[in-house]
């Protein structure tokens, strides 16, 4: 199987950062870039299909050239929102997201989570301590 071509890499950036004053959390800088294209980078070096899911600002999103989803929801419910927004509007057979604001994604997250996911039809990311459901792979139920 090839991870480049069988799984879409999403970047969750669609919330309302409450705790942030409203401010776009994908749109701070780390090292001159936004935070949000450090996370689709990452994905893209892994696989070979990457969109953005996004409610604000999506023109600078799209800017990037690369697909901006809003949520097919009213008023940002959250990154279930989105998840489901993407799954709706993709035809992918599994998608990966991240959450737009944790650009040190490891280099070897979508092998990891593709070898896990043979025990269940989601898997997620957890640190041995907690999960982190943000970071997880799923295939849509038909």
């Amino acid at each position: 199987m090839n991870l480049m071509t069988t799984i879409t890499g999403v970047v969750l950036a669609g919330g309302k950062a409450r705790r942030m004053g409203g401010v776009d959390k994908g749109l701070l800088e780390l090292n001159g870039k936004p935070l949000w294209q450090h996370v689709a980078d990452a994905l893209m070096t892994q696989l070979s299909h990457v969109v953005v899911n996004a409610n604000r600002h999506q023109e600078i999103y799209q800017a990037s050239g690369l697909k901006v989803i809003e949520d097919s929801l009213a008023d940002y419910p959250g990154p279930l929102a989105g998840m489901l927004s993407v799954m709706q509007q993709e035809t992918g057979e599994w998608f990966l997201f991240c959450p737009c604001d944790t650009p040190y994604i490891p280099p070897d997250l979508a092998a990891r989570l593709n070898h896990q996911r043979k025990e269940a039809p989601v898997v997620w990311v957890h640190d041995g301590e907690r999960d982190h459901p943000d970071y997880c792979s799923g295939k849509p139920r038909n």
